[in-house]
């Protein structure tokens, strides 16, 4: 285990809380795109299933957080990890955008009237099959949540201070399929963020550094 180098300027500004809306939106692609991407470690040849999360990023009066889902225990996929809301892109969804907001919805009762969409993430394309579109929204409190009980164990809040803060960040690895996988990881209380959820918070810690040179 090792916490990651430290970004030049970022750090700092993560720290220091002086990371805002306008400036994640300056940091974010205005519209969804299937390059750049981020290949995570363990991605072979396979096709991948287009998926979309919301990265949801609470309005709180005094800080910016960020909205996170636990997945219950039983699930086939990911079972017990800390997630973003989302899922699987249905013919139905005109954009990764809509996918993102019918899964918020349907997951934790998150309604699109509290959620504005300021940009997009790169591409996630993951070892389990799946390349998903991260969704970056702010979300205006006050808001009721309604977890769907039989996806969703837990919904909770973590600062962004924290999450963009290197000193937060570790490298882990693992063997999966028969490979070596390494991973980030950002342990926040009893939530172990872990996986694609780490690698996306990542993919923003990576924007707001290459928009701040």
């Amino acid at each position: 285990m090792s916490a990651t180098d430290a970004l030049p300027g970022l750090a700092s500004a993560a720290s220091g809380g002086a990371v805002d809306v306008e400036r994640l939106q300056q940091a974010l692609c205005p519209q969804p795109s299937e390059t750049p991407f981020v290949l995570e470690d363990g991605v072979g040849d396979e096709e991948l299933t287009p998926a979309a999360v919301l990265f949801p990023i609470v309005r709180r009066l005094d800080e910016l957080t960020v909205l996170l889902t636990q997945r219950t225990a039983h699930l086939k996929d990911h079972p017990g990890q800390i997630s973003f809301p989302g899922g699987r892109c249905e013919l139905t969804d005109a954009s990764p955008a809509d996918t993102a907001l019918r899964e918020s919805s349907e997951e934790i009762g998150l309604s699109p009237a509290h959620v504005e969409i300021i940009g997009y993430l790169p591409e996630y394309r993951t070892a389990t099959g799946f390349r998903v579109t991260p969704v970056v929204a702010v979300v205006t409190p006050p808001f009721d949540l309604r977890l769907d009980a039989f996806e969703v164990a837990e919904a909770f809040e973590v600062p962004l201070s924290f999450l963009l803060d290197p000193a937060n960040h570790q490298q882990h690895s693992l063997h999966y399929r028969g490979k070596l996988r390494h991973y980030y990881a950002m342990p926040f209380g009893d939530h172990f963020i872990w996986g694609a959820t780490a690698g996306m918070i990542m993919s923003l810690y990576r924007a707001l550094d290459s928009s701040s040179r």
